[in-house]
């Protein structure tokens, strides 16, 4: 669902309570601006599409219907980028389910990344982002220069070189998704050539903003003023680490999951106390439970279907504490 630009000539200035006030027009606008802002987690995206599944039969819209915008990270990426080309959750979860173990389960970072480029390929073609149907932001990081690059659609929420602006610099879909989903050293590196000729190498979203929230607030901001924004940000779940043993402790991999797995936790539970601390101002619900139970070990690399399908599970669930809130972002009071 895209929303109209508001007024150029709309002024703004900062409240005391740092929010932004616009012109008297645009505060008459009584249609919130509805943000979906989903983390990176890697597998444990079924909790995420568990969540959505529930989201969207609250609804009865598919969800680029009810959101103006849909940020992801990562795991994220993949999910929000399919929602705005107008999949249904259920069909997201057949790809996940079709697909996510084999990716997980590949050996080393090039057998993961060569089964993710495939799957990319299958599942987005030559998709551009001028043919999404929802405005969506992407989130990546810059290897060498170590910032973050965020892949949008839409020139009115370029935060600098509007007058250059190209749709996802000028990169395909599929290219953006994998950069953003590109967890190295778990996968290798990913390289992107934009419109302007420039080949920029690309990391997993996760290492700068893995809860991409902060940044899609900055966006909508853009877009309508501060009141009138809802946002809906939805996590993986945080679950206890899982054992490994053999070949895999022997090479280390243990050790750097564990590691990797703890700097993504970090970073996204940053993120949400400095949206908390910064923009209070902005209505928004984070849904993603803690799971302390033995049985529900888990990690950004499961491949066994039984525990995805208990993920999502609980995804499901987890979106029942959380319903009335939902219900008056989506589809009732905006208040």
């Amino acid at each position: 669902m895209r929303a109209p630009a508001p007024p150029q000539s709309a002024p703004v200035r900062l409240c005391n309570d740092g929010s932004n006030a616009v012109t008297t027009q645009n505060q008459m606008n009584s249609n919130p601006y509805r943000v979906l802002s989903l983390d990176g987690g890697g597998a444990k995206g079924f909790y995420t599409v568990g969540v959505l599944k529930e989201l969207e039969a609250l609804t009865g819209k598919r969800v680029h219907e009810t959101f103006d915008l849909v940020y992801g990270t990562s795991t994220g990426a993949i999910i929000a980028s399919l929602l705005a080309m107008g999949r249904t959750v259920d069909e997201v979860h057949q790809l996940y389910r079709e697909n996510v173990p084999a990716v997980m389960k590949a050996r080393g970072k090039r057998g993961k990344s060569a089964a993710l480029e495939r799957l990319a390929t299958d599942i987005y073609d030559d998709t551009t982002f001028e043919q999404l149907k929802t405005g969506i932001g992407i989130v990546s990081a810059k290897h060498l220069d170590e910032i973050p690059i965020v892949f949008k659609d839409d020139a009115r929420r370029a935060q600098s070189r509007v007058g250059t602006f190209v749709p996802g610099f000028g990169v395909l879909l599929k290219d953006a998704v994998v950069a953003s989903c590109s967890a190295y050293p778990f996968f290798t590196v990913k390289q992107v050539k934009t419109s302007g000729s420039e080949l920029i190498d690309l990391l997993d979203g996760g290492y700068c903003a893995n809860n991409p929230t902060l940044f899609a607030i900055v966006d909508a901001l853009k877009m309508a003023p501060s009141d009138a924004i809802r946002v809906v940000n939805i996590g993986v779940g945080h679950y206890p680490e899982p054992s490994r043993y053999g070949f895999e402790w022997a090479a280390g991999r243990f050790f750097l999951s564990r590691l990797l797995q703890k700097t993504l936790n970090l970073n996204a539970n940053s993120m949400e106390q400095l949206r908390g601390y910064l923009l209070p101002q902005v209505k928004t619900v984070r849904i993603s439970n803690t799971y302390s139970e033995p049985h529900m070990a888990t990690d950004m690399f499961e491949h066994d279907l039984k525990k995805l399908s208990v993920l999502h599970q609980k995804g499901r669930a987890s979106f029942a504490a959380h319903e009335a809130t939902l219900k008056q972002y989506l589809i009732g009071d905006p208040g």
